[in-house]
């Protein structure tokens, strides 16, 4: 697949660039000391390593800021801080206080003030600015539900921000704030009425306000019954673009599009011009410098639903939506014009690979900026011909980087002391076919000081989604079970997305049949390289990961131990019950009509066959798969008298948040492979 883009005959200039470690200089904070002797990774360096993330180039290209977000075990909780590094080089500068947790840095247009959203004790996320050259920050609203996001208007004296609809017993708590009283009961009208990390839907909306930075007034600018998100200021400041489902019946479908709505609330918002008329989703509009044409994403196959390719599209001022990347079949993401209005830049998902590239955009070929085996995650809008992009690897965690013409250079090394004291497993991309032919591409991890011609216990991590791929990307979990001694593969099977739509969309109506097929053929090549003891074979995923798992262990013997986390097992249980209402209805029907692929599909209609021993693992509060697809499970293999363990984590939800509980998951993952998937003598070695 490296030659998609000339088999494809667009014509790819492709800048591949090497990513160099620079010094070994920590830039983080409280690093922990280089060991005198490397060693392995462990569950407990979770904590160590720090997570960059959301680099912003400030409007005068002299700094980027960013965040760094620590897990802290004593306290228990998460927190992340805003640093800010020179593009010339040096070290990094806190901005923020250490005890505190914020989020989204973003430069007013003279470049002297940081925006960014944070919170005092219990309180929702505010609007915070900072003056870049030190002080204390300022807080810029006090809205009761809080602010979900915010942008600075082009002149620096506004800001549009996105603010959920209040609830009447909330501005109420606010008058009386001493007063303890009973939540209401919650009153269901709508069709989409769950969702993760928030639990039961209301008819509150979400709608966009203006701030006026120096009053500090908001006004609201979007109505109706509709979700407003993703706004962007035109150029001159008089209108914002942004996305809404506004369709007659928005829960039924993801029918989103891009408005365009006046900034200055003459009309209060009730004129909007309608910008994209597709019946697909349309969303992440951005303005071109001269204020003629908007770029956003769109997906043009709304038959092909979650499956479908994300295209870059482009409407100028008065005309039909133009398709640039019709011919490519990948997916694009997060378009940004570059400074003269030429050129389009949008990362670009390919083969295992997460890429910078741009395209003209009057249309034509595409170039990837910055390309090879690495991922560009996020990236910034060019300023004179500099972007700040955060970039990670198989052996480096994410961070900033500075990219000038064709010149790319590290600017942060936020890890690199910790990591200097560990020894990482070498990480190989490698391409084999499935049973019926199919190409396929996976990443496989050994274990620090490989032996050629040593057969190791294997684990097979399944990734999510299904629509999602394993990348040039660091992947803890992947070195953490290398540095215990397996040989680990991540599949890229039917389903995952980088490939293609036809790839992507094999598994509709039939999940855990072509991706299956082609998670075991990873199982077979590790086996045939000589890499893999087919006597101790482990599996294991995260939400469909661990769906796909469910499957594995149903349909095969050849596992030895395994760990399913946050799956879903009867799917017909599901319907009504998390939030994918949308998704069950177009792809397997509604369940009362169409019940036999229901029961066809769910692996729960087999667990007879399960011979492997199990460990169940969700979080109780998880609304996305919720925790009673594990409870299902766990009980039809307990009375079947097969070996299980169910673990609920109390509060949580679909990705868990609580460091002792990610410390907690790790370690019984690794104790039960340790115990049925190792030997004695190795499972005695590692301290299991």
């Amino acid at each position: 697949m490296k030659g998609q883009f000339s088999r494809l005959m667009i014509g790819v200039g492709i800048l591949f660039v090497a990513l160099a470690t620079g010094s070994v200089a920590a830039q983080g904070e409280d690093a922990e000391a280089v060991n005198s002797v490397p060693r392995h990774l462990t569950v407990d360096d979770q904590f160590n390593i720090y997570d960059v993330g959301d680099p912003q180039l400030s409007p005068d290209g002299k700094w980027v800021a960013y965040t760094v977000t620590t897990q802290d075990l004593e306290e228990d909780e998460s927190k992340s801080r805003i640093w800010m590094v020179s593009t010339a080089g040096g070290d990094p500068v806190p901005m923020t206080a250490k005890d505190k947790s914020v989020s989204r840095p973003r430069w007013s247009l003279d470049g002297k003030y940081l925006a960014f959203l944070g919170s005092s004790g219990e309180d929702k996320d505010q609007v915070w600015t900072l003056f870049r050259e030190g002080g204390d920050s300022v807080p810029m609203t006090d809205i009761t539900q809080g602010v979900e996001s915010f942008e600075w208007s082009p002149d620096g004296k506004r800001m549009v921000l996105v603010i959920q609809d209040p609830k009447p017993e909330d501005l109420e708590k606010k008058k009386r704030k001493d007063e303890k009283k009973t939540s209401p009961p919650w009153v269901i009208t709508r069709k989409q009425f769950k969702t993760d990390y928030v639990g039961y839907l209301d008819d509150r909306r979400t709608h966009l306000y203006i701030l006026d930075v120096e009053s500090k007034k908001t006004t609201q600018i979007t109505f109706g019954d509709f979700d407003d998100s993703q706004p962007a200021w035109s150029p001159d400041g008089k209108e914002i673009a942004f996305t809404s489902n506004r369709t007659d019946d928005p829960d039924a479908n993801y029918n989103t599009d891009v408005w365009v709505v006046s900034a200055d609330n003459q009309d209060k918002g009730r004129e909007l011009l309608q910008i994209t008329t597709n019946p697909g989703p349309d969303g992440s509009p951005t303005w071109s410098p001269d204020g003629t044409k908007i770029a956003h994403v769109s997906v043009t196959d709304t038959d092909a639903m979650l499956y479908a390719t994300n295209h870059l599209a482009v409407i100028s001022e008065g005309g039909e939506a133009m398709v640039l990347t019709a011919e490519l079949d990948r997916n694009a993401s997060t378009p940004r014009f570059s400074t003269d209005g030429e050129w389009i830049f949008f990362g670009l998902e390919d083969s295992g690979e997460q890429s910078l590239a741009r395209i003209p955009a009057e249309g034509g070929a595409v170039e990837r900026v910055i390309g090879g085996h690495h991922t560009v995650q996020s990236f910034t809008p060019e300023i004179d011909g500099v972007i700040a992009a955060l970039i990670s690897a198989p052996h480096l965690p994410p961070e900033v980087f500075l990219l000038q013409g064709e010149k790319l250079e590290r600017l942060t090394h936020t890890n690199d002391q910790f990591l200097a004291g560990i020894i990482l497993g070498e990480v190989e991309e490698v391409h084999f076919e499935s049973r019926d032919g199919t190409p396929i591409e996976a990443f496989v991890v050994k274990p620090p000081r490989f032996e050629a011609g040593t057969r190791y216990p294997a684990f097979l991590r399944i990734h999510g989604g299904p629509q999602s791929q394993y990348d040039f990307a660091f992947h803890f979990e992947a070195q953490l079970f290398a540095a215990q001694g397996y040989v680990v593969v991540m599949p890229n099977p039917r389903g995952s997305t980088g490939y293609g739509q036809d790839f992507c969309r094999a598994i509709w109506r039939d999940w855990g049949g072509p991706d299956f097929e082609d998670v075991m053929a990873s199982v077979d090549f590790l086996i045939e390289k000589g890499w893999a003891d087919p006597d101790r074979l482990g599996v294991g995923g995260w939400s469909y990961g661990g769906m796909l798992t469910n499957h594995v262990i149903t349909k095969t013997d050849r596992f030895k131990g395994a760990y399913t986390g946050a799956s879903a097992t009867l799917y017909v249980a599901n319907y009504g019950h998390d939030m994918y209402q949308r998704w069950w209805v177009q792809e397997l029907g509604l369940p009362w009509r169409d019940r036999q692929i229901y029961e066809d599909l769910s692996p729960f209609n087999r667990v007879e066959n399960i011979v492997t021993p199990v460990l169940i693992v969700g979080g109780e509060k998880d609304w996305n798969v919720p925790i009673i697809n594990s409870e299902q499970l766990y009980m039809a293999l307990k009375h079947l008298g097969k070996t299980a363990e169910l673990v609920v984590y109390p509060g949580e939800f679909h990705v868990f948040s609580t460091p002792s509980y990610n410390k907690d998951v790790y370690e019984r993952f690794l104790a039960w492979f340790a115990k049925y998937v190792k030997s004695e003598e190795e499972a005695a070695e590692s301290g299991s």
